[in-house]
C-alpha cells in the first residue's frame, strides 16, 4: 500500500516564494506608491498610463502572482504562529483549511479583479 503524500512541502514552497516576493517586490511598491509619490518626489503616473499597463497580460499575471504568493505566505505564517502561540495544534486541519482557503479565495478575487 502506498503511503499518502503530504501537501506540506508544496505549502512551504508557496510560503518561501511569498517571502521572497514580500521581501523584494512589496518594499518597492510601498516606497513608490506610499512614500515617494505622496511626497511629490516622483510624479504620479497618469491614469491612462496605468490602464495601459494593466492591459498587458504579463503585467496582470505578475500582479496576480505577487498577490497570491503574499497571501499564501501570510496564510502559512498565520497557521503556524497561531498553532504555536495559542496552543491549538490539535486543530491543525481546520486552521489549515481556514488559512489556505482564505488565501485561495483572495487569489480568486485577485484573478477576477485583474482578469
Amino acid at each position: 500500500m502506498r503511503a499518502r503524500r503530504s501537501p506540506e512541502p508544496y505549502l512551504w514552497l508557496l510560503f518561501s516564494g511569498g517571502g521572497v516576493v514580500a521581501a523584494l517586490v512589496l518594499p518597492v511598491l510601498v516606497l513608490l506608491f506610499g512614500v515617494l509619490m505622496p511626497l511629490g518626489i516622483v510624479d504620479w503616473p497618469a491614469a491612462d498610463h496605468l490602464r495601459g499597463l494593466l492591459d498587458h497580460a504579463l503585467v496582470r499575471v505578475a500582479l496576480v502572482v505577487v498577490v497570491v504568493l503574499c497571501l499564501f505566505h501570510a496564510a502559512h505564517r498565520i497557521r503556524h504562529t497561531s498553532e504555536e502561540l495559542l496552543g491549538i495544534a490539535r486543530f491543525d486541519l481546520p486552521v489549515a483549511l481556514l488559512c489556505y482557503g482564505a488565501a485561495i479565495a483572495g487569489g480568486v478575487v485577485a484573478v477576477r479583479l485583474l482578469g
